[in-house]
């Protein structure tokens, strides 16, 4: 059963078949533990700068898992946490990624934190088969296994959903005060808590949007629209920049926008702080793409060239200074 998950996690199973595992994790509790290890070994070992990195993390994951079942053999480990706590060291260990068990009642649902660190993204792919991109400095908790009427997640940051269809089950995103509820469906959510805005763009399907913990106030957006939430009101628009999702891939992409909102964007991005002495530095707009994994200092450089600014670092603050 262990190669069938690790086909599962590879993408090596076809429909039918993954399907079929799945109905066996939902009633073989040793196997839906054995799932849960391997989710989130899984989701360490995809949490990558490169954008083609893929075949490099499936190998490091069929590595990583020789090594872990050795150690595990060696200590008999007994538990789940020990084995994700191996993984922490020796993969990442700037990643949180925390497995909480009860041990007092076998039949309560595990409940999984998965957090990106700056300047990286993660992809996993939830029991019911729905598949989540994780932007850099976003958290994503969600339970081992939908249990009950709804399957619902909650995040903080950025996040791509690809959510598995099943209409007797709606799939829920909560995030800070909004609440997002659809049956199956492409979207994209944005909502870093230091923004003061939240903005979601749905790429296929129907999803519907409430805040405020108000079932009244809400919205339901079509194919290819988004809205913007800001100080308890909504605006919905068609998508501005449908590149903007390429960041699952490890690209950001700016059309046109304001150098102050890239500098927002690069500050959640990165993890550092940016600060301008010019204010006229602001105004200025850009359009380009970057790629992940060139930083923060390669991106400022690039658009240096075109708009003209000095750049100074305080590295033992973490604070970046564009001067004119």
């Amino acid at each position: 059963m262990d190669d069938v998950l690790l086909k599962y996690f590879l993408g090596e199973l076809d429909e039918s078949e993954r399907l079929q595992l799945l109905k066996q994790i939902n009633s073989d509790e040793s196997l839906k533990g054995e799932y849960i290890r391997l989710q989130n070994i899984f989701a360490l070992t995809h949490l990558t700068k490169h954008e083609r990195d893929e075949e490099q993390a499936r190998a490091s994951f069929r590595r990583f898992l020789r090594r872990v079942e050795a150690k595990r053999r060696r200590e008999r480990m007994k538990s789940i946490g020990k084995i994700a706590a191996f993984a922490l060291v020796l993969i990442a260990s700037t990643v949180f990624l925390t497995l909480f068990f009860s041990k007092n009642n076998v039949h309560e649902i595990a409940t999984n934190t998965l957090y990106v660190p700056a300047g990286q993204r993660a992809r996993l792919t939830l029991e019911d088969g729905t598949n989540v991109w994780l932007n850099a400095q976003s958290t994503l908790i969600y339970p081992s296994h939908f249990a009950g009427k709804e399957r619902k997640v909650t995040l903080t940051g950025e996040a791509f959903f690809d959510v598995a269809k099943n209409p007797r089950k709606p799939f829920i995103v909560e995030s800070q005060d909004i609440r997002l509820k659809v049956l199956g469906t492409q979207f994209n959510v944005y909502n870093y808590p230091k923004t003061g805005y939240s903005r979601i763009a749905l790429i296929e399907g129907s999803v519907k949007i409430s805040w405020n913990a108000n079932e009244s106030d809400h919205v339901i957006l079509k194919p290819n629209q988004e809205v913007n939430l800001q100080g308890g009101k909504a605006s919905i628009s068609g998508i501005t920049n449908p590149n903007h999702f390429l960041w699952k891939d490890g690209i950001y992409c700016f059309e046109n926008e304001r150098l102050l909102d890239i500098i927002e964007k690069l500050q959640l991005y990165y993890d550092v702080t940016i600060k301008v002495e010019d204010p006229e530095i602001f105004n200025v707009r850009y359009t380009g793409k970057f790629r992940q994994r060139d930083g923060i200092d390669e991106i400022l450089r690039i658009i240096q060239k075109i708009h003209p600014f000095n750049i100074e670092k305080d590295i033992d603050y973490n604070i970046i200074t564009l001067r004119k």
